[in-house]
């Protein structure tokens, strides 16, 4: 990730600083109302006329594809934002102000690009379409709740904090925070791949291994590197900044980092049933 310097406010920051922040946040989501939503539907319909794929595996295959843009953009972004502020508290770039507005109709969509997945799964394992609609809600909440979740904090949280509460501040942590996107794309091609029976390839193992190595680096060891950054904006030791920081600051970091430690487990476990030797146990001790 970018480096945090101490230094004084960049000048050349500001100046970065064009016609987006002016703009309501509500008509910057307008775009992203459009495009995410009109991405999977021409992808989906492409999938289908051109490649042939049934309707259930072209709405999979959409969902993800849509997933992996939304992931490259938020991570290019996050780059341009954190590389380009020197100072991490007062730089500002337009992006910071511009791309939140943009993506968080992508984590409404996805919540419905999920529960379409759901049902198309559902219906090739024999459901039908899952049942009535309030059973086959109930039973997809049941198996996606801790993404729902999370998605409605993206929403009703992260985005407010990231649009109105700020008033301009932390644009290097908003950035290192969209870089966290990294991973996804990995997620999405494995999930492609088990769907399309390639996970005995060496391409799914060299994807599992990239999703490791970027989960690990960042969105788990995102915090540690966020606290650090502070501290030495701060000229403070990494282990004296949480007590630096007011109990709210911290509480919010925790309840972002649980469920990425959580997520990890769960990608470490499938690491270790797909490189153990063979005769190893099938789970870690």
């Amino acid at each position: 990730m970018p480096g945090a310097a101490v230094s004084p406010v960049s000048p050349a920051s500001r100046a970065a600083l064009p016609l987006f922040p002016a703009l309501p946040a509500g008509l910057l989501c307008l775009p992203g109302l459009l495009f995410f939503p009109g991405l999977f539907l021409l992808a989906r319909r492409a999938l289908a006329a051109i490649a042939g794929c049934p309707q259930s595996r072209a709405t999979v295959l959409a969902a993800r594809l849509v997933s992996s843009v939304q992931a490259v953009m938020a991570s290019t972004a996050g780059y341009i934002i954190s590389s380009s502020c020197q100072h991490v508290i007062d730089d500002q770039h337009w992006l910071a102000a511009a791309y939140p507005p943009f993506a968080v109709p992508y984590f409404v969509y996805d919540v419905y690009a999920m529960y379409l997945c759901h049902l198309q799964r559902a219906q090739v394992k024999g459901h039908g379409h899952g049942g009535p609609a309030p059973r086959a809600a109930a039973a997809f909440l049941r198996q996606e709740l801790l993404m729902v979740l999370h998605h409605a904090a993206m929403v009703l949280v992260c985005f407010p904090v990231a649009t109105l509460w700020r008033q301009g501040k932390g644009d290097f942590f908003l950035g290192c925070l969209l870089m966290a996107e990294l991973s996804t794309p990995f997620v999405c091609l494995g999930k492609v791949l088990i769907l399309l029976r390639r996970q005995h390839t060496a391409l799914h193992k060299l994807n599992g291994l990239a999703l490791l190595v970027t989960f690990l680096g960042c969105r788990v060891l995102l915090f540690p590197y966020l606290y650090w950054a502070y501290g030495r904006h701060r000229g403070l030791a990494l282990l004296r900044v949480p007590a630096a920081l007011p109990p709210a600051y911290n509480a919010a970091a925790a309840a972002l980092a649980a469920p990425q430690l959580y997520w990890f487990g769960l990608i470490c476990r499938g690491a270790w049933r797909l490189f153990r030797p063979a005769g190893s146990p099938p789970r870690p001790p």
